[in-house]
């Protein structure tokens, strides 16, 4: 179907709705949704808790109530909210998520925190999108950064960083079951809270089973998973002086050839924080992490993280609010090569990551703020990597922030970057780790428009330029291809998007994001590796949202996604539309109607013709009970 008719059936259906909801006004959609600038607090930009509308950054945030009605059945489906993501998925477990460029199954330019714990993965520095869950019932919030973040995250916080902050224990006392059964997915989650000697704790369990995708011509992929996790959250005292403790345990099976891979992890981590005579805050966190990866055919891994990391926020001292920290981390990489055709040498690493950073925002004047951080980062490869930022904002009326950031920022190497080693049995090698390669570099200019004119209205707008130099490329050499430095470029946009509360029972999103990437290798250099393996990305896409209230128990959501084609494999440009019905039956239970690619019978986002998967459409049943 092409967008006009796509076009033309929203309009029909928001009709429709309109007849059905306009002498209704529905208090849930008009307290929780729009964002009040002056009300939502964020905490990924600054270091700390503090209100969006001074937030110097391009940050989406997805709140509790969009994760609800969106009906996203995983964590990467709701991320598709957030209009500054490139999201693809690649197989049925598989996703390729990034912002501003170099999207790959193997992104190794996005920060993901989740609950202050890093995912991340030094074998390619990024995330392993099918080992991470959350209850999605239980987050809070999600924020979204496109740009730089590495002052206070670190190395890889290079594109952007994602930030899941799930809700206190506290929030979540009783008991909530929930059910879904669908044409590619069957799922079911509970969780119980209760109360503690001054405190509060939760305990849930989860499980997904999510069948096989299918190529173009209806053969299976063989890519069906099945995933079970369970966990839980106590927390102490109150933000003045508060303890909490929180862990998780999964186990996953995954379909392949030869045989199933297995993903099974346990993590926990321990935070207090604590309010100080004069006004200071200090915030001391630790957590272990620990994953094994079975792939058959391939390696047998497993990974120990020990991170402990202590923020201190000094009183405000005249013009000046200055946070400071420091933190160590310490991995142990155990790798089973299994195959004769590559291997990760040596087998066996311990890998450090420590910093130190201080960022002081300096009030120039009653609507002036300048932010200036720097962070000094080491790590096992290249030793102290140096991590500026300016920021400056200037809030000219109460609802409007104009902003411009310049920082540096890289991506440290990864063990595949130094250790990757083909044949096995070498020497001599087709394709070995580079000894000598150094971090990939970024400097980045961005100006920033954040408002909210009325009410009804808010927007943001962000133009950014980010300037590459050092990208891993893979020379050819006498003695085996060599990973080097040899690539550099550009990518240069605007993203936008905005919340339009066009009647009490209507809300209207809309996000678009424009990017031009130029990538060249240096003079005299050759790169042996496919275009791929530096990215796939689109030009523009742009996404459209509404949801809906027909009458006190009823409500209708859709989101519209559109993406233009990805050059490098060639994936043709698409449009899909998702929406949900939801009906409160009573006080306790919701059941919704959830149906993904209304008007698109199949399409491709990610992959080589003609084995790659094509998404079909698919209809989810829920029910959700609260007790």
């Amino acid at each position: 179907m092409n967008n006009k008719k796509i076009l033309w059936s929203l309009a029909a259906l928001a009709c429709a709705a309109s007849a059905a909801a306009q002498t209704q006004i529905a208090a849930n959609l008009a307290d929780l949704s729009l964002e009040q600038l002056s009300n939502i607090v964020v905490s990924t930009v600054s270091g700390r808790d503090a209100p969006l509308s001074r937030a110097a950054a391009s940050i989406y945030v997805i709140n509790a109530e969009d994760i609800r009605r969106s009906g996203a059945t995983s964590l990467p489906e709701v991320l598709r909210l957030a209009p500054n993501l490139q999201i693809a998925r690649a197989d049925a477990n598989q996703w390729a998520i990034s912002s501003r460029g170099f999207n790959n199954v193997l992104a190794n330019k996005m920060l993901v925190l989740i609950d202050g714990r890093t995912v991340y993965s030094p074998l390619f520095s990024g995330t392993f999108w099918e080992a991470q869950d959350v209850m999605l019932e239980d987050i809070e919030r999600i924020e979204v950064i496109s740009g730089p973040g590495a002052t206070l995250w670190g190395a890889n916080a290079v594109n952007g960083v994602i930030n899941v902050i799930s809700r206190s224990a506290r929030e979540t006392q009783g008991g909530l079951a929930s059910v879904q059964a669908g044409s590619t997915q069957r799922d079911g989650a509970a969780r119980y809270g209760g109360a503690l000697s001054d405190g509060h704790y939760r305990v849930y369990a989860k499980g997904v089973r999510r069948d096989t995708t299918h190529n173009a011509s209806g053969a299976q992929i063989g890519d069906a998973a099945e995933h079970g996790q369970a966990g839980f959250r106590a927390d102490w005292g109150r933000a003045a002086d508060g303890f909490t403790l929180q862990g998780d345990a999964y186990r996953g099976e995954i379909d392949q050839m030869p045989s199933s891979r297995e993903i099974t992890g346990i993590n926990l981590l321990a935070r207090w924080t604590r309010q100080l005579d004069g006004g200071s805050h200090l915030k001391l966190q630790g957590y272990y992490d620990g994953t094994s990866r079975d792939q058959p055919g391939s390696i047998r891994e497993r990974l120990d993280t020990y991170d402990f990391e202590l923020q201190h926020a000094l009183a405000r001292a005249g013009r000046h609010d200055v946070l400071w920290g420091f933190g160590v981390r310490q991995y142990r990489d155990q790798v089973e090569n299994l195959s004769a055709v590559f291997a990760l040498l040596p087998a066996t690493r311990n890998l450090y990551r420590n910093h130190l950073f201080v960022q002081d925002e300096i009030a120039l004047a009653e609507d002036l703020a300048l932010t200036i951080g720097a962070k000094v980062e080491t790590n096992s490869y290249t030793g102290a990597e140096w991590l500026p930022s300016v920021r400056l904002a200037w809030q000219f009326a109460p609802t409007q922030l104009l902003w411009s950031a310049l920082s540096r920022t890289v991506r440290a190497p990864a063990r595949i970057d130094r250790e990757f080693f083909q044949p096995a049995a070498g020497p001599p090698f087709l394709l070995a780790g580079g000894p000598h390669f150094e971090s990939e570099v970024a400097n980045v200019f961005e100006l920033g428009y954040r408002a909210q004119p009325t009410p009804q209205l808010s927007f943001s707008a962000t133009a950014f330029h980010h300037d590459y130099d050092a990208l891993r490329t893979l020379t050819p050499a006498p003695g085996g291809a060599v990973f080097v430095n040899d690539m550099e470029g550009r990518t240069s946009g605007i993203e936008a998007w905005g919340t339009w509360r066009a009647a009490d029972w209507l809300r209207l999103q809309a996000g678009f994001v424009h990017q031009d990437q130029a990538l060249r290798l240096r003079p005299g250099a050759v790169d042996a590796q496919p275009p791929s393996a530096t990215g796939n990305d689109p030009d523009n896409w742009w996404k459209l949202r509404a949801s809906m209230d027909l009458g006190s128990k009823h409500e209708l959501d859709i989101m519209v996604r559109h993406y233009d084609a990805l050059p490098n494999p060639a994936v043709p440009e698409y449009t899909a539309v998702d929406a949900r019905l939801g009906w409160r039956a009573t006080r306790a239970l919701e059941l919704s109607l959830l149906v993904q690619n209304l008007t698109d019978r199949r399409h491709p986002e990610w992959g080589f013709a003609p084995g790659r998967p094509e998404f079909e459409r698919a209809v989810f049943l829920k029910a959700r009970l609260a007790l």
